[in-house]
Formats: structure tokens, sequence, C-alpha cells
């Protein structure tokens, strides 16, 4: 049996486009005042104001988190549509450029300019946060190092499926998750380090805090207690989140659908739960060292499903294809228990119609196969960025 709560919460970061240029639009603020009537503090600005952020509730399973970001996605677009705008959810947008993007007003948006610079002004990217609860006391904070420590191995694996940023600029930019190469620009990113425990992870962030990398000096806490809130200017792939008693998977794009993000979801809960697994039968993933997995990630930021990943144990290359299977197969204990089956094997319907960044390199070729320019090719896509984002609660949904 599973003996932590298991709880689920997804952040998703939309992007508001005016539907007659198919740009990024600087509207933020005027879907805060809308949009906050119904969803409340559920909904947030970002850095750039033609982004959106949206947080789900603390969810008991993920039908529960279906139904959550189902409401969430609806109204979003909903306060978009009576102000003239769109949502259109993926990793970048198709043309739009970050010095044309307008900064988002208050303290932690000016400390991220002025400290970052130009590595902070071109976050124009959007991505999706899938948190996991373990709870709040010690011994959930050690046991959600430990399977960090472990889930590690397969972020490669869970990006690929996710992949929906092909393009930057208006350039076809060669990588299904250009986003990754962006948001590595920063610092404290990427595959985080192996810690033996939580008190080693804890130790770090009290360097951290002490010499002013997550903010200004001075801040650190009292021997004894739980992280600061400036943990949360540590940008892992995957982090603790002590505040919440949550793991935090943040290396996904933005997923495109709602079956997508649900799928993505539930593989990491269901990864969750298998480590869990092992660990009470005295047994663990093994574990391998961050430069090694960060091989990988290269890999699914280059190919997303098409391409081949390292299985270390074999020290062979594997196509993603197959190890999806393997995949499912490594978790295939533990979904019904979690009621995630339906949901994860989804990513076999993802093989079959390609990723969000496959969808939209397809139709911008197809686009200018049948005459059209550039620029009228790139509209194509964001049109159908719109459209799909709107599957699973306005167009009839692919699964129940």
């Amino acid at each position: 049996m599973i003996s932590i709560p298991m709880t689920i919460g997804i952040e998703e970061e939309y992007q508001i486009i005016d539907p007659e240029t198919r740009e990024l639009t600087s509207y933020v603020q005027q879907l805060m005042n809308r949009g906050r009537v119904t969803l409340g503090n559920q909904l947030k600005p970002e850095f750039m104001q033609s982004q959106i952020e949206v947080g789900s509730r603390v969810c008991a399973n993920i039908q529960e988190a279906r139904q959550e970001i189902i409401h969430l996605r609806r109204t979003v677009f909903e306060a978009a549509e009576e102000n003239g705008r769109a949502i259109a959810a993926a990793g970048t947008h198709p043309f739009s450029r970050w010095q044309d993007q307008r900064f988002s007003e208050g303290e932690r948006y000016d400390d991220l300019q002025s400290t970052m610079q130009d590595a902070a002004r071109r976050l124009l990217i959007f991505g999706m946060h899938v948190h996991v609860g373990f709870g709040q006391d010690r011994l959930a904070f050690e046991l959600i190092v430990d399977v960090m420590n472990q889930i590690r191995y397969f972020l490669p694996h869970i990006l690929a499926l996710s992949t929906s940023s092909p393009f930057w600029h208006g350039r076809d930019t060669g990588m299904k998750s250009y986003r990754c190469l962006v948001f590595e620009n920063m610092p404290r990113t990427g595959i985080p380090p192996i810690f033996g425990g939580f008190a080693e992870y804890d130790r770090y962030v009290d360097v951290m805090a002490a010499v002013g990398s997550l903010g200004p000096k001075g801040t650190g806490k009292p021997s004894g207690e739980a992280s600061p809130k400036d943990a949360t200017k540590i940008w892992w792939d995957a982090r603790p989140h002590p505040n919440w008693g949550t793991l935090e998977i943040r290396i996904s794009d933005m997923c495109t659908t709602v079956d997508e993000c649900m799928c993505v979801a539930a593989l990491i809960q269901s990864f969750v739960a298998k480590f869990i697994k092992l660990r009470n039968q005295n047994l663990s993933w093994r574990i391998y060292p961050s430069h090694m997995i960060s091989e990988n990630k290269w890999r699914a930021v280059r190919w997303g499903i098409d391409g081949k990943l390292i299985d270390f144990g074999i020290e062979d290359e594997v196509p993603m294809r197959l190890l999806v299977q393997e995949i499912l197969e490594i978790i295939d204990d533990v979904v019904d228990e979690l009621g995630t089956r339906q949901d994860v094997e989804y990513a076999k319907t993802i093989l079959e119609k390609g990723t969000s960044a496959d969808r939209q390199l397809a139709t911008f070729r197809r686009a200018l196969n049948e005459g059209a320019d550039t620029q009228e090719a790139l509209n194509a896509v964001v049109d159908q960025l719109v459209r799909e984002t709107q599957l699973g609660w306005r167009e009839p949904a692919t699964q129940s």
C-alpha cells in the first residue's frame, strides 16, 4: 500500500493571444480582473504580461485533477474571449519575440530583472509543474528527497512526451523543446543533484540564502525550521517544496491538450508511487549522476519521442518509443490503486499522434507545401494551438 497522501497539484502557464495578429499580447491584468471573480488566488500574473498562470486546488486523485484543469482552462479562455483575446498552451510562441514584451510589476519581478538581466528577460517560455503531496513532517521531507533522487532518471522521458516548443522567434529551431534551452540560461536549473537526505538539501538552501543567491543576504532561517520561501529560486527540473510538503516536477513543456496534461501528471504520480513501493520493500531505483541524465535530457530536447535515450543499465541507446512501453510495465503494479491506468496509457496515443511539437511542425510544413509564406504558416500553427487548447472541455474529450 502507498503510505503518503499522493495528492496532486498542477500549475499551467498560458499564452495570451491576439486572434487577429496571432501575436502574444500584454493583457494579463484585464484577464486577472475578470478571472479572479471565479478563480480567486488560483489565477496569477507571470513575469511577462502576455502570460497568465493558473494553479489547481489540491486534488485527491487524477480524476479530480482533470476536472480542475478543465475548469481552469474554461474559465480563463472565456475571460479571454470576453476581452477579444484567446488562450494557447505551448512551451513557446511560434514567432513573438521576448524583446517586444512588457514585464509585470512587483518586487519579485523587479529583482529577477535586476539580478538576471537578459537571462530573465528572454524567459518567454511556458511550462507545466506537477506537485505530488507527501505531508509536512520531517519523515515526509526525507521521503521527498529520496524519491527525487530516483525520479531524476525519468525526467527526460517525461520531457520527451510533453515537448511543445519547436519554434523560437519565427524559426524552426530543430529542437522539440527549445523552451528547455532558454530556461537553462538561468542559474540553479537542469537535472537536480543527488542528496544524501533532507538535511543535506536543507544545508544547500541555507548556504545559497546566506550568500545572497536566493535573495538579499541575511535572510537565512533559524536552525531546525523548514527551508525559507526563497528556495523557490532554485529552479531545478524537480525540487522539494517544503512549504507545501510536495515534490514538484518542473521539466515539462506546457501541455497543449487536457489529455496530454493528465497523462504527464498521472505518469509523475505513478512514478512516485512506484518508488515508495520499492522503498517499502527495501529496494530502490538505481541512482545515476546528473551529468549522465543530462545527456538524455539533451536527446529529449532535440528529438522528443522520435529520438533514442540511453539505458544506462545496459549502456546502450534505446528508441524512446520502446522506452514508453517499458515505463508502462514498470508502473503497472501501482496504476490501478491510483486509478491512473487510462491516463498513463494515453502515452500510447501521444506516440501515435505525436507530441504538440510534432503536430505544430506538421502544420507548419503542410502550410508551406500548400503555398503559404512563412508568416502564414506560423499563423496556422497559432490557430491550431488555440483550437487544441480547448480540446477536452469545449471540443469532445478524447477520454472521459
